[in-house]
């Protein structure tokens, strides 16, 4: 099976074409870090009518609605495959079509406009941190910290299953400045990961108090921009292709 491994600030993926039927198993398989490839969940290339459709899994081979991170990644796999040109690029996702623009230091998404969904809370380690819920086509909950340094996301945080039945991704956010913040994450489906696109748009949201501006926001795998208008969201990182091979499928037999 031929593959593309790729991230966004640390975020990682590996990317597969439309050919790759994929399965819970076999995204567990290839996102096994000693396994398998390894990464935080896989991008399938398919098409939907006329655009590419970003065919998202979580790690542990579940279906996401969208990744921040990932959607850069694959318009970067696309540009560099030659399958799409220009400086904007319309990709379909499961929340919706999303155009990114090419610039000189990454690639910008319009990521759309947030929905808040109220006030929730989070329990890790035994101390309650009360959140603001937030939609980015998926389920947020952004919880301020005064440092996020000393947290201990090796578990999943508890929350408020009626506010969310399935589950949430969870950010923790220090305040540097008013235009600068540092962020941590639980992803749902992932675990704690080195960045989380649609989380720092949900960061984003809670650090301007959902008017416009711009945030720099910084995660373990680097720093991302977030800018939020009368309308939409936009965010701009990094999006890097690593390796391109050729894994060998039978190497998973015993669990497929």
């Amino acid at each position: 099976m031929r593959f593309t491994k790729g991230h966004g600030t640390g975020n990682d993926f590996v990317i597969v074409d439309a050919s790759v039927e994929l399965n819970p198993a076999l995204v567990r398989g290839l996102c096994d870090r000693r396994f398998g490839i390894g990464g935080d969940g896989v991008l399938r290339v398919a098409r939907q009518d006329a655009l590419y459709f970003m065919d998202y899994w979580n790690s542990d081979g579940t279906i996401a609605e969208m990744c921040g991170n990932g959607v850069r990644v694959f318009v970067r796999y696309l540009l560099e495959n030659a399958l799409v040109t220009g400086d904007e690029i319309a990709v379909a996702t499961r929340s919706g079509v999303k155009t990114a623009r090419v610039e000189w230091d990454g690639i910008n998404v319009d990521m759309g406009p947030p929905r808040i969904l109220g006030n929730s809370w989070a329990t890790l380690a035994g101390h309650m941190y009360e959140g603001l819920g937030v939609s980015m086509g998926n389920p947020h909950l952004v919880c301020e910290v005064d440092s996020v340094a000393a947290l201990d996301l090796s578990g999943p945080p508890e929350l408020d299953k009626d506010f969310y039945p399935e589950g949430a991704n969870v950010e923790f956010v220090e305040r540097v400045s008013p235009d600068h913040v540092r962020m941590r994450v639980f992803e749902r489906g992932s675990g704690e990961t080195l960045s989380c696109g649609t989380g720092a748009c949900a960061v984003g949201v809670v650090a301007l108090s959902d008017e416009p501006g711009t945030v720099a926001i910084d995660v373990p795998g680097g720093r991302l921009r977030f800018t939020r208008t009368s309308d939409t969201t936009w965010l701009a990182g990094p999006a890097v292709l690593v390796a391109t091979g050729e894994f060998d499928l039978s190497s998973l037999a015993g669990q497929l």
